[in-house]
């Protein structure tokens, strides 16, 4: 998982600009999309830790060939889901203890079963070469707002 491992070396350089905002570009500021992003991550590799790849069958799905295949997810057309939304209040300390939760957890995806597997809620069932996809396109997008968010912040 070395591409997973650089998007989060990426993130944890960004800390130090937990407090920016722009709202021209997100209504959160940086700690949020840093906190969100890492939740992501996280809760995927549970739910696929979790799966029973038995259960695992490959179904076509639209969104997903279009994400897929551009590499790339349109900003503001997802809603994330309850359950990967943090908190308002955010710490430097959380976001360093969080990214040191999920990167243990990136080293144990290579021991998964190819067909571990959790169900997306705009992209269907995704096994774990899909999953594996998947954050890394999510974690990209959410860097980039990230960047974004940090260049408009800066004096010109």
């Amino acid at each position: 998982m070395e591409t997973l491992n650089t998007l989060l070396n990426d993130l944890e350089s960004k800390i130090e600009y937990s407090d920016c905002i722009n709202i021209h570009v997100s209504q959160r500021e940086v700690s949020w999309h840093m906190a969100h992003s890492l939740k992501v991550v996280g809760n995927i590799i549970k739910a696929l830790q979790n799966s029973n790849p038995e259960e695992y069958h490959w179904q076509f799905n639209r969104n997903r060939s279009f994400v897929y295949i551009l590499n790339h997810i349109p900003r503001g057309k997802g809603k994330a889901p309850k359950s990967v939304l943090p908190a308002d209040d955010i710490t430097i300390i959380q976001l360093q203890q969080e990214l040191n939760t999920v990167r243990q957890l990136v080293l144990e995806l290579e021991h998964l079963n190819p067909k571990s597997n959790f169900k997306h809620p705009y992209f269907g069932q995704l096994n774990l070469k899909q999953t594996k996809k998947f954050l890394d396109i999510h974690t990209k997008h959410h860097l980039k707002i990230i960047d974004d968010i940090i260049k408009k912040n800066r004096p010109t």
